[in-house]
């Protein structure tokens, strides 16, 4: 682990206090998780229980391994999910120390007393900046002051700019954490600024131009921009006249505008939906122009087409919530299209009437025009190849499964061969560093000696799907072609995957059927979402054929023979790199020739390896040598290790790896800052970057955007906190007379105050801890208990049980039949069951933004039909319209079968979860509490399948109720007098008129012996 760096101590000494708690933000790759960790080990001691809070996964994990590293071994930090048991986290809290724990665990806990509150040292709350009234983080802070109020919260963030809700944004994440005291961080900080700039790595900008290709793509697509987004400025739904262009870069965007249409989205016009989709369209579309490789992109713009054309083919179309896309019958976008397609191939009209040759599939390799493969092969076989022809004033043959009138293009991007130039540039300075070091008798720089760093070049960029491309470009680059043609190799190949899959396309449309439509929409969607590039089929990682492989092997173990004396060889096959994340690019190596493989296919088609004599003996130099070579570790000065921009562990990736020479593929300002961070932890190391950025290009104006953002939501938190009024925390314990005053109830004569010791509380499912309204209902002073329930999610009184649902659970559950069952159990059991359906904050509430939820638009089953026909309707349910899969009912006429079906069913519409718990406050006055041993107990007891029980069967309940003489008053106590509907039919008619009356009895009695003919006669 770095040391401290002055900053680091100047932050650490402002906040490490016990008897203080604050807000710590922070600017990002300044190393937040650096002074987070010194702050664990700081506080680390059997007698603190410390608490880390909100931590994602990887997090924890990445934590832990550093404070190990910092020497918190024992125990170190531990971490409770879902998979410990609830004893188990009673004992590990009572042992204290580093306990990092989910937010929902901590909740439960908490409210169910496993943890002692009292006695917890601290809190450290990560993500601060996505604490709100609705986040669990603030119902854990107030339950945390309920019962400790001297002990410390600490809380991190290092987004300023996703603090901007409200009028007040830093005001009220400080309130709900119940905070005093903020410490802002930016990157222009004085003490921030004087360490970082006292040592600085060497930077090398280099500005590459795009091709005229891309140019004129990254124009056309900036100018589609432009026009749409003003388009969305015209619109009266959104207010966007303050937002530039360099806004729309960023997916917070689309959050931005979404925010502003939610309350208003079912009333929004299929235009500005079409636009607000679009412009995401087009952000990811610039984004891959710069980041794909030219047929991956035109695979991309093809998806594009092939989906506006199904939208305009469509038959409804015209009926669709979501217009067209306008920006698709522009000039502009022809020219993406057009020129997308030119970067890859140009089409010979001339050459239109001939049929193009049958592409093989990307298995079977066609290597005519693979003249090095031949030669290989021929001398594998002990043949005397052909001699070569002189083709330097030739150009390239085409490939023989090239279509006749296809010439290809394959434009490369220009960063690859600058990436390549960089390498190069790379490894002459090492070579010169290393014969310095030689000639001044080891004095110099050593390519292994800690001090100093490796010779590891690390490249980072953006995604894990550029770490694959450029790893693949690497190793079969081919410098011996122009510049710009280096890839021309790895380019071939994807084009001849591209041609298959076209081929392969063609053939599944022109055998129809849901099947083939089925492919083709898979792979466009697969294009649509970004995901992957067209793969290589299964081949090889030359592209070649088994047989031939090996061949080739051999030819390459020669040229790496001759080419020793060169430092670093690339060429080989990417192999897995540290963690995961990245891909190594390791030379091609000398490879000991002694070592005789052969393949044999076995009569029962296994396959034997037969190795030579002299591998046998595993003891020998020779099969050591060979083993190193291609399982052995990698020496430093032989890596390059590509990698994706990752967080905080970016910092440990550095210090672990130490690499002199960095190339930042594309800009981040993040990793930035991490790298003077790291230069400055290592004021002995030489440290080299090189800032690769295409010029005049939205990569650019992104970079420089995102600074800026940083920097003005900087100054508008220290403008915030400089004006803003500090607020003053309540007590939150009861008051004497809230606590013996429970109501005045106008039941009893006078008003007499009615004497209570037990208060307000709700009784709560534990999965409904996953939503919001706990929190809500314990900030609006209703305690909440935690339990398991089989029937309902929320108990109220002894007779009102709830059964919460979101818009898109209500959905869900019609669809898959489990409200029916849900609503069937809680009209058993309770004398009020209640249907809660509950839409969200600042969203529309109406059931007409149930047609945007894709779970209704593609229902997985069906409701099931009531066990008997409702009351006042004719004909069968079951042929309803309901049942007839080509109609697709409302989510209305749903809820009115539900209704006919449970008459006693109570439907409370919630505009919000505030909403809800001013409900249930008013549903709870003048009512009993409800007993949680009661409420857990309910629907737990066992049934046997032989009887038809009155207690546990709704159809039971509602075919007794049907009797004459069984009314809404008497059917509860006629099913306690009687087991069952047998029992009741094989009663006499004194033992019926004992539990009904005399006159209901007999009615009853005639009912059942003679039917109601007879019945009616009487």
């Amino acid at each position: 682990m770095s040391t401290l760096l002055p900053f680091h101590t100047v932050i650490l000494n402002e906040i490490h206090d016990p008897a203080t708690s604050d807000l710590i933000v922070l600017a990002r790759g300044l190393g937040l998780r650096r002074i987070l960790c010194t702050l664990l080990k700081i506080y680390d001691s059997p007698q603190n229980l410390i608490l880390l809070v909100n931590a994602t996964q990887e997090e924890e994990t990445e934590i832990g391994e550093e404070l190990g590293i910092m020497g918190c071994r024992k125990p170190g930090l531990r971490v409770v999910g879902y998979e410990t048991g609830s004893r188990d986290r009673q004992d590990l809290y009572k042992k204290g120390g580093l306990i990092s724990v989910t937010s929902r665990i901590l909740v439960v806990d908490m409210l169910q007393n496993d943890i002692p509150v009292d006695l917890i040292t601290g809190m450290l709350v990560l993500h601060a900046e996505k604490i709100s009234p609705l986040h669990l983080v603030s119902f854990i802070t107030r339950l945390y002051r309920e019962k400790n109020k001297t002990s410390f919260l600490k809380a991190f963030t290092d987004q300023p700019e996703h603090i901007t809700s409200g009028l007040q944004p830093l005001k009220n994440v400080m309130k709900e954490l119940q905070l005093r005291r903020v410490h802002i961080y930016p990157r222009f900080h004085q003490d921030i600024k004087d360490t970082l700039e006292r040592r600085r790595a060497d930077v090398v900008e280099l500005s590459q131009d795009m091709t005229q290709a891309m140019d004129d793509i990254h124009g056309a697509i900036v100018q589609c921009m432009n026009s749409t987004l003003a388009e969305l400025r015209r619109s009266k739904d959104l207010d966007l006249e303050g937002i530039s262009l360099p806004a729309a870069y960023f997916s917070s965007f689309d959050h931005t505008v979404r925010k502003q249409l939610d309350p208003i989205w079912h009333k929004v016009g299929g235009t500005t939906k079409a636009l607000v989709r679009d412009l995401g369209v087009l952000r990811r579309l610039v984004g891959y122009l710069l980041t794909y490789d030219p047929l991956q992109f035109h695979s991309y713009c093809q998806s594009l087409i092939a989906a506006s054309n199904e939208s305009s083919s469509s038959k409804n179309s015209s009926d669709s919530s979501v217009g067209k896309s306008q920006w698709m019958f522009t000039d502009a976008a022809n020219i993406i299209f057009e020129r997308a397609k030119y970067r890859c191939f140009l089409m010979n009209s001339a050459s239109k009437g001939k049929t193009p040759a049958s592409v093989k599939p990307p298995e079977v390799i066609d290597l005519v025009d693979d003249e090095e493969g031949w030669n290989a092969l021929y001398e594998l076989e002990g043949r005397v190849p052909p001699p070569a022809q002189n083709t330097s004033s030739k150009p390239d043959k085409l490939p023989s499964w090239l279509p006749a009138n296809m010439q290809p293009v394959l434009e490369e991007l220009p960063k690859w061969s600058l990436l390549a130039e960089i390498l190069e540039e790379i490894e002459g300075e090492i070579l010169r560093m290393e014969n310095d070091a030689l000639t001044s008798k080891g004095k110099g720089v050593s390519g292994d000696g800690a001090e100093f760093g490796t010779n590891t070049t690390l490249v980072m960029c953006s995604s894990d799907a550029t770490c694959t491309l450029l790893t693949e470009y690497l190793a079969k680059m081919d410098n011996k072609r122009p510049k710009g043609e280096w890839g021309r190799r790895m380019m071939l190949r994807k084009l001849k995957s591209w041609l298959w899959w076209e081929q392969k396309k063609k053939q599944l449309m022109e055998k129809g059927g849901a099947a083939g439509a089925a492919a083709v929409v898979g792979y466009n969607e697969m294009l649509l979402r970004g995901a992957g590039g067209l793969d290589d089929g299964g081949l090889g990682d030359d592209g070649i054929d088994d047989g031939i492989s090996e061949a080739l092997k051999k030819k390459d173990r020669e040229k790496a023979q001759k080419q020793a004396s060169r430092r670093r060889v690339r060429g080989a096959a990417p192999v897995n790199a540290v963690g995961g994340r990245g891909t190594t690019v390791p030379p091609q190596s000398a490879t000991s020739e002694n070592v005789d493989m052969e393949v044999l296919a076995m009569d029962d088609n296994e396959i034997q390896l037969n190795f030579g004599v002299e591998a046998a003996d595993v003891t020998t130099l020779n099969f050591a040598t060979e083993f190193d070579t291609h399982y052995g570790l990698l020496q430093p000065a032989q890596t390059v290790l590509v990698r994706a921009y990752s967080d905080d562990s970016d910092d440990m990736v550095l210090d672990e790896l130490k690499p002199r020479f960095i190339v930042m593929y594309e800009p981040c300002m993040e990793f930035v800052r991490r790298v003077e961070v790291y230069k400055c932890s290592n004021p002995g190391l030489a440290v080299r970057v090189y800032h690769m950025v295409y010029s005049n290009s939205c990569e650019e104006h992104k970079y420089l955007a995102g600074i800026r953002r940083e920097k003005d939501s900087f100054e508008r938190l220290i403008k915030e906190r400089g004006s803003m009024l500090l607020p003053i925390y309540e007590d939150r314990q009861r008051s004497e007379s809230d606590a013996i005053i429970k109501t005045i109830s106008s039941r009893i004569a006078g008003g007499r105050r009615e004497l209570s010791t037990v208060p307000s509380q709700v009784i709560v499912d534990m999965r409904e801890f996953r939503s919001t309204l706990p929190s809500l209902l314990h900030a609006a002073n209703l305690l909440v208990i935690p339990a398991t329930l089989t029937v309902g999610d929320y108990i109220l009184t002894p007779d009102i049980c709830v059964e919460r649902k979101s818009l898109a659970d209500l959905v869900s559950s019609f669809n898959s039949g489990r409200l029916y069952t849900q609503c069937e159990l809680m009209s058993v059991h309770y004398k009020t069951p209640v249907l809660l359906i509950e839409f969200e904050e600042d969203k529309a509430f109406s059931l007409e933004v149930v047609s945007d939820l894709k779970s209704y638009v593609k229902p997985t089953g069906r409701y099931p039909p009531p066990k008997k026909k409702p009351t006042g309707t004719s004909g069968d349910p079951s042929s309803s319209s309901y049942e007839n899969p080509s109609k697709s009912p409302s989510i209305q006429s749903k809820i009115v079968l539900l209704t006919l079906s449970f008459p006693r069913l109570k439907i409370i519409w919630s505009s919000s979860p505030y909403f809800t718990a001013e409900i249930f406050n008013d549903l709870k006055k003048d009512r009993p509490e409800p007993d949680p041993v009661k409420a857990i107990s309910v629907g737990t007891e066992e049934e046997d399948p032989s009887t038809t029980g009155m207690g546990v069967n709704a159809a039971a309940e509602e075919l007794v109720r049907s009797f004459p003489g069984v009314n809404e008053k008497n059917v509860r106590y006629v099913m306690g007098k009687v087991g069952n509907v047998r029992r009741l039919c094989e009663m006499e008619l004194v033992e019926v008129q004992g539990i009904l009356g005399a006159e209901p009895g007999k009615a009853c009695y005639e009912f059942l012996h003679r039917g109601e003919e007879g019945w009616r006669k009487r």
